[in-house]
């Protein structure tokens, strides 16, 4: 019911292209991530919608992500990030279906709280890090290709939409999915928030979802991913965003 009303809502977003989208690719920007349920996205898209224009591919106004996120045996990158330690790296491939393009891409957030992304353009999926990917991995982080395997699937659909009159871009991520060997968890009640500035700034959305008394705080997809594929991991200071995010799921 939720995805028919959505779709209805997205169909009245004027659209934009990716060609125009490359003035907001922001791939040195500020994040700012909210979480809620799927049953509210209707009415926030329908606020959304004077603010925003949304991204159109191939005649689609959602886009199916399939992403392999590598890390070390022990899960270095992993436990970095559960440290709260910054400078810290995502090291991953990603499909976009609908356009059929495939990178790799490694993620930095520096210890200015920005992040930084970088890719190279990939002909298909490949299990490990090698050729201009490996070259990438040698000029931009201290990690080592070696160390690196596949260790996590991360699918979700994607809403990307564009602020009219700044320099914001805005994605919103549902349908996620984690895969792991023959493990799979669906978390389908929840849509992941992150709007994406070259610095904070006056924001329409998130005006629009604090009135709704959603407030500021994401998770890592990655992270949380590893949390729920592999039960013995150490997750102590990821547990309060845990139990805040089971108690969202199950209301």
């Amino acid at each position: 019911m939720h995805e028919q009303k959505i779709k209805d809502i997205l169909a009245e977003f004027e659209p934009i292209t990716l060609e125009e989208m490359d003035s907001v690719k922001l791939m040195d920007r500020t994040d700012t991530k909210f979480l809620f349920r799927i049953e509210q996205l209707p009415e926030i898209l329908e606020r959304a919608k004077e603010f925003y224009k949304i991204l159109e591919v191939n005649g689609n106004r959602s886009s199916k992500y399939e992403t392999l996120y590598f890390d070390t045996e022990n899960h270095d990158l992993f436990q970095r990030h559960q440290c709260g330690k910054m400078n810290r790296y995502k090291v991953r491939q990603r499909k976009y279906v609908e356009s059929n393009l495939y990178f790799f891409e490694i993620k930095f957030k520096n210890n200015r709280e920005r992040t930084v992304k970088e890719r190279v353009k990939r002909k298909e999926f490949e299990y490990v890090v090698r050729g201009k990917a490996e070259k990438l991995l040698n000029k931009i982080s201290p990690l080592k290709s070696e160390n690196l395997k596949p260790v996590l699937w991360v699918n979700y659909t994607r809403l990307t939409l564009v602020n009219r009159f700044s320099k914001e871009r805005l994605t919103l991520d549902i349908n996620l999915e984690y895969k792991k060997d023959d493990k799979q968890k669906l978390l389908h009640k929840l849509v992941i928030a992150e709007v994406k500035q070259e610095k904070a700034s006056p924001s329409p959305f998130i005006r629009i979802v604090r009135q709704r008394g959603i407030r500021e705080g994401g998770i890592s997809k990655y992270c949380f991913g590893i949390i729920y594929m592999n039960e013995n991991i150490r997750k102590n200071n990821f547990k309060p965003k845990l139990i805040k995010l089971n108690k969202l799921l199950a209301a």
